[in-house]
């Protein structure tokens, strides 16, 4: 049978929207759009990054947000941040100059990869990006010798407890050699400002921010005794979504309200803080909208064949451990089903209990919440498939 029309709902004004609100209209909005598009495609939603722009601004007012663009680079993307006055954390030389061709200014980029390459070093210093984070002395010495005089953050091993992505396993120095590295840093000619940490991707439990900025604290307190006035403290990313409807465990409001409390009671108002989140400011803003372009019976169940997969948009799925909720046009009595993307790879296969319709071929099916981690991680063309168009509406 055809999909039913949405009812009629009041149009939407931009406001300041709790995370866990939906905006109306998301299906009318794939309609039009595959009237004017071919699938795989990618809709960002323009009022969503605003929506969760603002959210962080106004949960953590004292945090400066460096949108961390590794999550989504499109071009669009960083434009719209650069319009809301974000600044931006980039890993790579090639990141540091897509914000800075799109206008960008230097002050406004932390160079937040603790193992940078000469060559990128030497990028940072012509193009004045002078901020960027380290955890060890041999990057140091690189540092000093290429970019003489340089900010930096030390990055420390914190608790990543409850995270998707354990980022402490590759990351970050022990808190106990924080001194000693700091000081060297300023024994090299660096100026050290302060603390860098990361609790994890999608980090859903508060304890670790909590535990992290405790830490940090000490080193603060360590390190002034010492002569050495540190003023920057850089939380990193890890701020969580909901990828379901009525998904559980996560409330941004309810974990910043801690995290405030311990900002409050840990340091002095004169204190910096910044952030780095990626997944939070662009994660929802992504709907990806795919069609059937085949069908079967296998295994006692319908299995569908889709036009993306999990060399295309879905590479989240295998890069950022995350799972999705297939959701599609048509209406119906929903069955047990595979997804499949359209490779010649068995890996390629998106779920084998998926609960949809009776589906035909070109039925659309869609993903909401999958604008991080999705697209800017697709292996392109990969058995001649491109990855989705990207559409800022």
């Amino acid at each position: 049978m055809p999909s039913t029309l949405l009812k009629k709902q009041r149009p939407f004004t931009p406001k300041l929207l709790k995370s866990k609100v939906e905006l109306p209209g998301v299906e009318n909005l794939i309609r039009a759009m595959l009237k004017k598009h071919r699938t795989p495609l990618m809709i960002i939603r323009r009022n969503v990054l605003e929506r969760q722009f603002q959210l962080f601004r106004k949960c953590l007012p004292q945090v400066t947000p460096y949108y961390a663009i590794k999550a989504n680079p499109h071009p669009d993307i960083l434009r719209a941040f650069i319009e809301m006055g974000a600044s931006f954390d980039v890993a790579s030389a090639w990141e540091m100059k897509q914000v800075l061709r799109l206008g960008a200014a230097p002050n406004r980029i932390i160079f937040a990869n603790t193992i940078k390459s000469v060559d990128d070093l030497i990028s940072a210093r012509r193009s004045r990006v002078r901020l960027m984070t380290f955890d060890s002395e041999p990057e140091l010495y690189k540092i000093s010798e290429h970019y003489p005089g340089a900010h930096v953050l030390l990055r420390i091993k914190v608790a990543n407890r409850g995270s998707t992505v354990n980022l402490s396993l590759k990351f970050g120095a022990d808190a106990e050699n924080a001194f000693g590295l700091l000081r060297k840093a300023k024994s090299l000619g660096l100026v050290p400002l302060g603390i860098s940490f990361h609790v994890g991707s999608q980090a859903k439990n508060v304890e670790n921010y909590l535990q992290a900025l405790e830490i940090t604290s000490g080193i603060f307190s360590e390190a002034g005794r010492k002569g050495i006035l540190l003023k920057t403290v850089d939380l990193g990313g890890g701020f969580p979504i909901q990828h379901f409807e009525g998904e559980m465990g996560i409330n941004f409001e309810r974990m910043t309200s801690q995290i405030r409390k311990q900002i409050r009671k840990l340091f002095d108002e004169k204190t910096e803080f910044i952030a780095e989140p990626g997944r939070f400011l662009v994660g929802p803003a992504g709907v990806l909208v795919t069609q059937v372009i085949g069908r079967t019976f296998r295994n006692n169940k319908n299995y569908y064949y889709l036009n993306d997969g999990i060399y295309g948009d879905f590479s989240g799925m295998v890069f950022d451990h995350c799972t999705y909720e297939f959701r599609t046009l048509r209406r119906g009595q929903k069955y047990l089903s595979a997804l499949a993307g359209p490779t010649c790879d068995s890996f390629d296969t998106l779920s084998t209990d998926a609960e949809v319709p009776e589906l035909y071929v070109n039925d659309a099916v869609y993903v909401k919440n999958i604008g991080a981690y999705s697209s800017c991680s697709a292996a392109a063309n990969f058995n001649g498939f491109p990855p989705a168009k990207t559409v800022l509406v």
